[in-house]
């Protein structure tokens, strides 16, 4: 008998476990995506669909072709508080992993979330906004956000721009003279 009731409770107890496991967390992650910034500026985002408790952790990479300021401003829309998303962070790095900018989250109101980050002078190369959260609610959410970039001046052409001043003052004081 106390055999029986040893077998049944370590029975219970291995199904409780087995159990458990269901109720962990998925990742409902995309896989990474490319945005096009060669036009100074590209969308990103998306719906986003899972239940209470899931994660996820969206990349969308793009390649600069030369120094440039980047400014990547995120929404995310919900119904109402406790429901939608709860964006984590938003971060740039760059192709291998390293991060070399986070986000700052400036406002949260009760159905938008306005997540932003900005440098300056960014190196040519490939790099990736990654955005991570986890769904607070079901209905499908839509997170959403742009990437802009413009070119640093090359500094001849600030050379050039002091040349130009230069000349149209000489010229300026020339026609003074006579």
């Amino acid at each position: 008998m106390m055999k029986t009731k040893q077998l049944a409770a370590s029975l219970a107890l291995a199904c409780a476990a087995l159990t458990t496991g269901a109720a962990y967390a998925a990742d409902v992650s995309t896989p990474s995506s490319t945005v096009d910034v060669a036009e100074g500026s590209a969308f990103f985002g998306r719906w986003v669909q899972g239940v209470a408790g899931d994660s996820f952790a969206d990349r969308y990479a793009f390649t600069l072709t030369s120094s440039s300021n980047i400014t990547a401003d995120l929404f995310s829309y919900t119904n109402g508080p406790g429901t939608g998303l709860d964006i984590t962070a938003l971060g740039l790095y760059s192709a291998d992993g390293t991060l070399v900018l986070g986000g700052t989250q400036i406002g949260d109101a009760a159905t938008t979330s306005h997540w932003q980050l900005t440098t300056t002078n960014l190196a040519a190369a490939s790099y990736y906004v990654q955005v991570s959260g986890n769904v607070l609610a079901q209905p499908a959410i839509y997170s959403g956000g742009v990437v802009s970039v413009s070119a640093v001046p090359e500094p001849a052409t600030y050379g050039m721009l002091l040349g130009g001043l230069g000349l149209v003052g000489f010229m300026a004081r020339r026609r003074k003279a006579a």
